[in-house]
């Protein structure tokens, strides 16, 4: 961040790093203005100017990373990475940086959901289709996978939650275990778990993850663990225990 000149990003997520900034130009845009942001950060970029796009959790999940590499091919830039394409010619150097993805985090202050396979769906239909976002949870409920669902509710958009909930009520018992992550990692974060049948019950919103046990899972020390299945193989001898 030192050597960068340039911060572009969503209004939110600039005030989230306020502390960075002294002495860079900020370019700052509210919901919806992706595209602009690229575009605006490309135009600096091209002029030699080191930029860089403001992404929450990691870029490349549910983030920034995507976009700018798909407007880099409508644009037709030649793009390199560090330690890629060296020899090419490019117009664009670009570092994608990781993150911690808010799945992550969540599962962090939950205990261990993930550790076994999972499925991760947006609930927003802004840009997908909700039966494509039905029938992706429908498939992943069948196969029993944990279900990680980010954007479960907005301001305008309060019904699909409760239409998962009814899917997955299909092929999973009401009692497992969800965990319910609000602002994980921030000020005024909450952390809930609860049940399939009484996810309803629990405030959320755009900010919120909210992670639903497979079979396997439970409830530990109000800490929700999904098993790997080491101890169905190695079972623990009883000095062990």
């Amino acid at each position: 961040m030192n050597s960068v000149r340039v911060v572009v990003g969503y209004k939110t997520y600039i005030r989230l790093i306020d502390e960075l900034l002294e002495g860079k130009e900020v370019i700052s845009t509210g919901m919806r203005a992706e595209i602009d942001r690229v575009n605006m950060a490309l135009e600096h970029a091209l002029q030699g100017r080191n930029t860089a796009i403001v992404s929450s959790g990691d870029a490349g999940v549910y983030g920034m990373a995507g976009l700018v590499l798909e407007v880099c091919q409508q644009r037709n830039l030649r793009v390199a990475l560090p330690g890629k394409f060296s020899a090419s010619p490019h117009d664009i150097l670009l570092e994608i940086v990781p993150g911690t993805p808010a799945l992550c985090a969540a599962a962090a202050l939950l205990g261990a959901p993930l550790m076994h396979d999972f499925v991760s769906v947006s609930l927003s239909d802004l840009l997908t289709p909700w039966e494509v976002i039905a029938d992706r949870v429908r498939h992943a409920a069948k196969a029993d996978f944990v279900l990680v669902l980010y954007n479960p509710r907005s301001k305008k958009r309060d019904w699909q939650l409760g239409a998962v909930q009814e899917i997955v009520l299909k092929y999973r018992d009401k009692d497992t275990p969800v965990g319910i992550v609000r602002k994980a990692m921030r000020a005024g974060q909450k952390v809930h778990i609860t049940t399939l049948s009484q996810m309803h019950t629990i405030e959320v919103d755009m900010r919120t993850i909210v992670i639903v046990g497979n079979s396997k899972s439970y409830v530990f020390q109000d800490l929700m663990i999904t098993p790997r299945g080491y101890l169905d193989k190695y079972p623990m001898s009883k000095g062990e225990k």
